[in-house]
C-alpha cells in the first residue's frame, strides 16, 4: 500500500474506522474492555504523561521507582477521561492539568474532583516559538502542581502533564518547527521528513519531560504512580487491517495505544486523604479558548 500522499491518508482513515469497528464490537464498546481504572488503584499522586507509549518510558528511563505496565481503559485521552473520571465522586482529589480534553468532553455537572487547577486557561502558562507553536512546559506543570500539593495537603493529586503529546518541544529537524500535526502533514506527504525524524522528536518531548517528573517524585511524600491515559502509534501496524498509523485514534485497542506505563515511587509518609465538597469554581469554562488550545495539541487537522 502507499504510504504517504493524500490518496494514502483518505485511505487510512477509512481503515482507521474498520478497525475502531472490529474493536468497538460495532461501537457498542465504550472503553477497552481489559482497561485498568487508574482511580480504583492505591497511590497518592498520579502523574499522567499524556500519549506516553509503555516501552519509550523504559528505554527513556531516568525516574525512579519500579516500573510496571497496565492497560488503559480508551486510547486517546476522551475517551479515558469519559471512562474514567465522568460521574465519579474524585472529591478527595485535586487536578492540576495541562490539556483541556476533561472540558472539551465531559459536562461539568459530571466532573466531581475538589478542585481543578485549569493551566490551559491561562496565557501566562504558556511557551510560544517563534512559529506559533504553543505549549505548557513540563517545569510549568511541576511548579502549579508542588503549589497544589503544599496548599492542599491532605488530597490526592492528579497531575496531568502535555507530554510527550504535540506540540514538539525540541524537534529533531528544523522541517518540525512548525504549527499543525506533523503525523498527519507526514501521511498527506506534505513536510519533508522522515519517520525516523518523528520518532526521534516524540522521545525528545518525553526526555525533556523527565527531569521535571522526577522533580515532582522525589519532592511529594507518599505513593506516586507516573502512567499516561493513552500510548501513540509511531508507524506500526494497527489490527486488524495491519496499516500503518501515525497518532492515537479512539476505540482501537492495540498494545502501542493502551499498554501504558505504570511506575510505583514511594517516599515519607502516606498522606491522610480527606474527600470534602469542591471549591466553588466562579469562572464558567470558555469553549473557544478550549478549541484553541486543541488546535495547540494538534487537533485542528
Amino acid at each position: 500500500m502507499i504510504e504517504k500522499g493524500p490518496l494514502a491518508a483518505a485511505v487510512k482513515k477509512w481503515i482507521e474506522r474498520c478497525n475502531r469497528a472490529y474493536h468497538t464490537r460495532l461501537y457498542t464498546r465504550r472503553q477497552n474492555p481489559d482497561g485498568t481504572n487508574f482511580f480504583d488503584e492505591d497511590w497518592d499522586t498520579l502523574v499522567l504523561l499524556d500519549a506516553c507509549r509503555y516501552d519509550y518510558l523504559e528505554r527513556v528511563d531516568g525516574l525512579p521507582g519500579r516500573l510496571e505496565s497496565r492497560q488503559s481503559l480508551g486510547s486517546m485521552t476522551s475517551e479515558f477521561v469519559r471512562s474514567a473520571i465522568a460521574g465519579r465522586d474524585l472529591t478527595d482529589t485535586i487536578y492540576v492539568t495541562a490539556t483541556p480534553q476533561l472540558h472539551r468532553v465531559v459536562d461539568e455537572s459530571e466532573i466531581h474532583f475538589h478542585k481543578v487547577v485549569r493551566l490551559w486557561e491561562d496565557l501566562d502558562n504558556f511557551w510560544t516559538a517563534e512559529d506559533g507553536r504553543n505549549c505548557i512546559l513540563p517545569e510549568t506543570t511541576t511548579e502549579h502542581a508542588l503549589q497544589a500539593a503544599a496548599t492542599y495537603p491532605n488530597k490526592r493529586l492528579l497531575i496531568h502533564y502535555t507530554q510527550p503529546h504535540l506540540p514538539f518541544i525540541d524537534p529533531a529537524t528544523e522541517a518540525l518547527e512548525r504549527d499543525g500535526n506533523p503525523y498527519k502533514q507526514y501521511v498527506r506527504d506534505e513536510i519533508d521528513v522522515t519517520a525516523a525524524d518523528l520518532r526521534q522528536s516524540y522521545e525528545n518531548n518525553l526526555r525533556r519531560a523527565i527531569p521535571h517528573v522526577r522533580e515532582l517524585l522525589t519532592a511529594l511524600d507518599g505513593k506516586t504512580v507516573v502512567t499516561a491515559d493513552h500510548g501513540h502509534l509511531l508507524g506500526e501496524r494497527s489490527f486488524p487491517i495491519p496499516v500503518r498509523m501515525w497518532g492515537h485514534p479512539h476505540g482501537t485497542y492495540v498494545e502501542e495505544l493502551v499498554k501504558v506505563p505504570w511506575l510505583v515511587y514511594e517516599s515519607g509518609d502516606r498522606r491522610r486523604i480527606v474527600a470534602e465538597p469542591p471549591v466553588e469554581d466562579d469562572d464558567a469554562t470558555d469553549f473557544s479558548v478550549i478549541k484553541e488550545r486543541l488546535r495547540d495539541l494538534g487537533y485542528d487537522e
